[in-house]
């Protein structure tokens, strides 16, 4: 940062003084260009202003016009005859006067041009000349501008400027120290406390103060400190969840196979309880890894799904899932963005968990329905209604947690308590919702909700609402 502020008043002067020197040449070549416009004005009117009779000759017209200027210091205008006699010197300093008329190849290369730069004993200086012919008699007037003496007060002013400029960048480097040290002392910090952090540990946060842009890094870094220990901690939960509920039908399995004797009944009994084991097993299997890719951006894939096409052949399909009263209630008609396959794989999963907790016969009614949550906000939503024991009271939100069973279904109802978070993974992944509400008379009603963007959708009943 030092360097970058030393280049830039180095530049910055550099500049300055590259313009100001510019500059003062532009004006000493007006400068001359003002005196020889003065000069030759003078020539054509070529009257004397005090006697008002007409110049005899050139000394006397280069007298008048030279009596009548004040030059600055650094402008010298002479008077010359035909025969180089010096008529009258005014401008610039006496020993500097002397200095340049006495320089005669100076002189020489001044009068081989009209105009130029030449190099004088006191510098560059730019020049011109007029000549006037008067009596048959020719004189030259000839005008030098010295900018030097303008460029020795710029030096004088950089000199000055330097160490003033050198002190400036002192102070500004002890200055971006301190507040380099003032904004790298909390990252250092944050540096240290990160190293600090592992997998095994994600308890340590960065302590944080103050409502600065680093303070605002910190609380972000916290943040996702905060998202990465409950990751991990979800993911350590459901290893270990998944570890017991898979170490149970391992040991049940090894348990009978050891056991098993040579009596081919007991062995067909132990064949037959070995393989349901292994199904459950795979079923278990299968539904990790069906949760374990819900958080991937891939799991739902939405298209364009008829949403009538879609409930029939739900209702098609359940009917399938045990002898019981289906009913279809109501049917969404209409076009909605979704993943049906998922969106058909969570329905049958309600409805293979309503006939878990209903007997043969007993009704469960299946139904689509648009709801608007807002204005011009549409949800769809597929409902599933049994007539069962319920949910019981305290559990409505439990029972969509990994592995969680109610009292009583690990002998009813051997699940693994994957179904209805599958549920809920894929009703989050559209972006919407599934609950758990009791059924008039008794019972449970699931409803997924799903978010459906810039669509009108209608409704009808189904033929068989009064069945």
């Amino acid at each position: 940062m030092v360097g970058i502020v030393a280049l830039a008043l180095a530049s910055l002067i550099a500049l300055t003084y590259g313009l100001v020197r510019a500059d003062n040449a532009t004006r000493a070549n007006e400068d001359v260009v003002q005196e020889l416009r003065e000069f030759r004005q003078f020539t054509q009117n070529g009257v004397d202003p005090e006697t008002g009779e007409p110049f005899a000759d050139p000394e006397g017209l280069l007298e008048t016009f030279l009596s009548r200027q004040q030059p600055s210091s650094a402008e010298l205008i002479v008077g010359r005859t035909q025969e180089g006699q010096v008529l009258q010197v005014s401008g610039a300093s006496v020993g500097d006067t002397r200095q340049l008329l006495a320089d005669t190849a100076l002189w020489h290369d001044i009068r081989s041009g009209d105009s130029g730069v030449v190099e004088t004993p006191l510098g560059e200086a730019r020049y011109g000349n007029a000549t006037v012919t008067v009596g048959g008699s020719r004189g030259t007037l000839t005008v030098l501008a010295l900018p030097h003496r303008n460029d020795e007060v710029l030096t004088a002013v950089v000199r000055r400027a330097a160490p003033v400029a050198l002190v400036a960048l002192l102070l500004t480097g002890v200055a971006a120290w301190f507040l380099a040290g003032r904004v790298l002392t909390p990252l250092r910090r944050f540096q240290g406390t990160a190293q600090e952090i592992s997998e095994r540990d994600l308890t340590r946060r960065l302590e944080v103060s103050g409502n600065d842009e680093v303070a605002d890094l910190g609380r972000t870094f916290n943040g996702v400190l905060d998202r990465l220990e409950e990751a991990f901690a979800s993911q350590r939960q459901f290893v270990d969840d998944a570890g017991h509920e898979l170490r149970t039908p391992i040991t049940i399995i090894r348990g009978h196979l050891e056991l098993m004797g040579d009596d081919p009944v007991e062995r067909e009994e132990t064949l037959a309880l070995v393989t349901s084991e292994l199904d459950r097993m795979s079923r278990m299997v299968a539904d990790l890894l069906t949760l374990a890719k819900a958080d991937r951006p891939d799991h739902v894939r939405r298209s364009p799904q008829d949403v009538a096409a879609l409930t029939l052949e739900l209702d098609s399909n359940v009917q399938r899932l045990g002898p019981r009263d289906w009913v279809l209630d109501e049917v969404a008609e209409g076009t909605a963005a979704v993943d049906g396959q998922r969106l058909a794989q969570a329905v049958l999963q309600l409805a293979r968990n309503a006939v878990q907790h209903t007997a043969e016969g007993d009704r469960i009614h299946l139904a689509s329905r648009w709801v608007e949550r807002e204005p011009g906000r549409w949800f769809l939503e597929l409902a599933v209604t049994d007539h069962g024991p319920g949910v019981p009271a305290g559990q409505e939100q439990r029972v969509f947690e990994r592995f969680h069973r109610s009292e009583g279904a690990s002998h009813h109802h051997p699940g693994a308590g994957l179904g209805l978070p599958i549920v809920r993974a894929i009703a989050e992944g559209h972006g919407g919702t599934v609950e758990v509400s009791e059924t008039p008379g008794g019972g449970a009603t699931f409803t997924l909700s799903v978010p459906t963007p810039g669509h009108v959708p209608t409704t009808h009943d189904s033929p068989d609402e009064d069945a």
